[in-house]
């Protein structure tokens, strides 16, 4: 898959967030978008994901062997994304949740929803409903309904929130195994989130030709 940001700019009201991005995004790297807290990071993953809507500029989704170019409103269906502000459905249990995700975003054919659940080290509360899960517990939930969807790009924004170190360790073992082919976009100014990216974009860098404009 390819994503293309041309002339990209996201402002609210008359405040710029960022201006002036181009950018390609290439399946089989991995992107980390950095900056300080309430720099926008999580805003521009929003953007490339194509949940939000840019204030100037355009953006471009290619997918398969052919590169295909993709309508902006079917983006989402080879999209899929971890992030705090995004709610787990707290009266499931994990095994109902994992189903109802499964049936509008499959997972990974090579996978069943019983390796998933033991994946990521949770096979003992698999029938606990979501809402007595900690928060380390759920976090790994919204990594898991994100890694092992079966789509090409995966956005990871601030992926190690209330993981302890089993988790961080858990979470860089389901980017080795399961993300070396796809495009990944980590938001994150936390270095041991992104260590794996080969590619670092300093949101900064286009915050300054926001201000200049």
């Amino acid at each position: 898959m390819k994503i293309s940001l041309i002339n990209a700019g996201k402002r609210f009201n008359r405040d710029w967030i960022f201006r002036n991005i181009h950018q390609e995004f290439i399946s089989g790297l991995a992107y980390a978008i950095t900056g300080p807290n309430g720099s926008g990071k999580s805003t521009l993953l929003q953007v490339i994901g194509g949940a939000m809507m840019m204030s100037e500029g355009e953006a471009k989704y290619e997918a398969g062997s052919r590169k295909s170019e993709i309508h902006i409103d079917q983006a989402f269906r080879y999209i899929s994304i971890a992030a705090p502000y995004l709610e787990l459905i707290e009266e499931m249990t994990l095994l109902e949740f994992l189903q109802f995700h499964g049936q509008f975003k499959p997972f990974l054919s090579s996978l069943k929803i019983q390796d998933i659940i033991s994946a990521i080290g949770l096979k003992s509360a698999a029938n606990k409903q979501i809402r007595f899960y900690s928060s380390g517990m759920k976090q790994r939930v919204k990594l898991a309904q994100a890694i092992f969807s079966d789509v090409p790009c995966v956005l990871l924004d601030e992926p190690c929130t209330n993981l302890d170190a089993a988790g961080i360790e858990l979470y860089h073992q389901l980017i080795r195994d399961h993300c070396n082919n796809r495009l990944v976009i980590v938001s994150s100014n936390d270095e041991q989130e992104y260590k794996f990216c080969t590619e670092v974009i300093s949101i900064l860098d286009y915050k300054r030709q926001a201000s200049s404009n």
